[in-house]
């Protein structure tokens, strides 16, 4: 994996979880669901919060025909039940091939407001048995559904203003341009790379997709506190590193 300088605001980091390519969430093949979601007419607003099996409530809201969860993922079972592993040790995390999850640094005080760390591996029903770490009702969405979230923010250019919470309290700063019109109220709960180690908090935050772009890569949707147009990056990004979940209803 490659690492790469990420220039946030006047602080330099060097940040491994992300990849040194990147497409702006504004092209691809879903044109047609982006414009279709743009001409109907939108609701917006909180929604009735959901609760997981484990008992975590948490906020939804609607942005134009869709509805998110409006917090990170906290579970640690799939929704019938079974346990996902939580892998602490960075040896034993870097090897996995199977679900997995993790505090950031290991430190349950982060869990509250950032929720957990996947792997991909933990997510895609593809590698986990058929299982789904979503409350019943709601899944993880796919790269093609966070293309339409986009595409009704008006873009690649704006949505991640658009998305992420206003403000340096969670924020390291600048924070440039966020607005959270959308009620998304992104938070910077950072990553864990494929060796186990933890960057970013405070600085970035990522949601991993459904959708795989290879056999070793996946999806990600990632903003950062510097991005001067706030945009929403689409990443791929190795399905052994650990990332947030956000959920949306089936």
């Amino acid at each position: 994996m490659k690492k790469l300088i990420l220039a946030l605001g006047l602080t330099s980091a060097l940040f491994s979880c992300k990849k040194e390519t990147s497409t702006p969430n504004n092209s691809g093949n879903n044109t047609a669901d982006t414009t279709k979601i743009a001409n109907q007419n939108p609701t917006s607003g909180y929604g009735p919060n959901i609760t997981d099996i484990e008992g975590n409530s948490y906020k939804t809201v609607y942005i134009g025909t869709q509805q998110w969860m409006a917090e990170n993922l906290k579970v640690s079972k799939y929704n019938d039940g079974t346990t996902i592993p939580n892998i602490t040790d960075k040896p034993q995390w870097s090897q996995l091939t199977t679900g997995a999850w993790s505090y950031y640094n290991n430190d349950l005080a982060n869990n509250a407001k950032y929720g957990k760390l996947y792997n991909w591996y933990a997510v895609s029903k593809t590698t986990n048995g058929n299982k789904n770490v979503c409350p019943t009702g709601w899944h993880v969405p796919s790269d093609n559904e966070w293309t339409v979230l986009t595409g009704y923010l008006g873009g690649a250019s704006v949505a991640g203003d658009k998305l992420k919470e206003v403000g340096t309290t969670n924020w390291i700063s600048p924070n440039i341009d966020a607005t959270n019109t959308s009620l998304f109220s992104a938070l910077p709960g950072g990553c864990r790379d494929g060796n186990g180690v933890y960057e970013g908090i405070g600085l970035v935050c990522g949601w991993w997709c459904s959708t795989e772009s290879d056999t070793d890569d996946a999806w990600i949707r990632f903003l950062d506190s510097g991005s001067g147009s706030g945009s929403d990056y689409r990443f791929d990004n190795d399905k052994d590193k650990g990332w947030s979940v956000r959920c949306i209803k089936d």
